[in-house]
C-alpha cells in the first residue's frame, strides 16, 4: 500500500480567499491560482463554488497579485543557480579591482 505525501499544511486564509475570489472574477484559471497559493487545485474549486468561504468578499482588483501564468519552481531554481554564479563572478571582480 503507497503511503500518501505528508501535508503541506498550507491553510487558506480568510484574506487568501478574497484574493482567490478576486483572480477567479478576473479570469484567472484555477490552476494558477491554486500554483499562486501553493494549495492543491481542489481548494480554489471549493471557493469557487461557494462550498469554502462562502460569505467572504472577494478582494479589489487594485489587490490582487499579477496574472499567472506564474513561474514553475523548475525554473526558480534554474534562475537561482545562474544568480549565483553571476553573485560569484561579480564578487571575484571587485576582489580582483580592488588587489590591483
Amino acid at each position: 500500500m503507497r503511503m500518501r505525501a505528508p501535508s503541506s499544511c498550507v491553510r487558506l486564509t480568510e484574506r487568501d480567499a478574497a484574493l482567490v475570489k478576486g483572480m477567479l472574477r478576473r479570469g484567472d484559471r484555477q490552476h494558477d491560482i491554486a500554483a499562486w497559493f501553493g494549495v492543491n487545485g481542489g481548494r480554489i474549486g471549493e471557493i469557487a463554488s461557494g462550498t469554502a468561504f462562502k460569505t467572504t468578499p472577494e478582494a479589489a482588483r487594485l489587490d490582487l497579485p499579477p496574472q499567472g501564468p506564474y513561474v514553475s519552481g523548475r525554473d526558480v531554481a534554474v534562475a537561482l543557480k545562474a544568480i549565483a554564479i553571476a553573485r560569484k563572478a561579480l564578487d571575484d571582480a571587485e576582489r580582483l579591482l580592488n588587489a590591483g
